[in-house]
């Protein structure tokens, strides 16, 4: 027995316009890759190397370190306060943006070595950094 349903029968349609859509993007994908595939020719060349840059002149930095007395040394050779701001001034003069960089030692205070900052900021010097040592465990 055959059971009719009121709604009508339709057949069945391929749309062709989303088809269209996918193609067109296949397309601008694969012409996309392949111009990123050229091989780029070029030619070796021997630039002449800069003078300046393999001079050996070691840059105008000061390296301050304080140790857990609150010693302040400058490359290894203690200095007192009134050194320490005689060089940092004279050092200042010749170059008005000398970098200076305070390292402390592992058991110095923070107050020793923020005391060192103050008296670098007071003899006029803009550029100081406190460097730090990452822990050999740490990455």
């Amino acid at each position: 027995m055959k059971i009719r349903t009121p709604l009508p029968v339709q057949k069945t349609r391929l749309e062709i316009i989303p088809l269209i859509d996918i193609m067109f993007f296949l397309l601008a994908s694969f012409m996309m890759i392949s111009l990123q595939l050229q091989i780029v020719r070029t030619e070796k060349a021997n630039l002449p190397t800069a003078t300046q840059a393999t001079s050996s002149k070691k840059p105008d930095i000061v390296d301050l370190f304080v140790n857990r007395d609150g010693q302040v040394s400058v490359d290894k050779k203690p200095l007192s306060l009134f050194d320490l701001n005689t060089l940092l001034t004279n050092r200042f003069n010749l170059n008005t943006n000398l970098p200076v960089y305070i390292t402390g030692a592992k058991d110095a205070t923070h107050g020793e070595i923020i005391g060192v900052l103050d008296f670098v900021k007071r003899a006029g010097i803009q550029n100081v950094a406190i460097a730090v040592k990452a822990a050999a465990d740490q990455p």
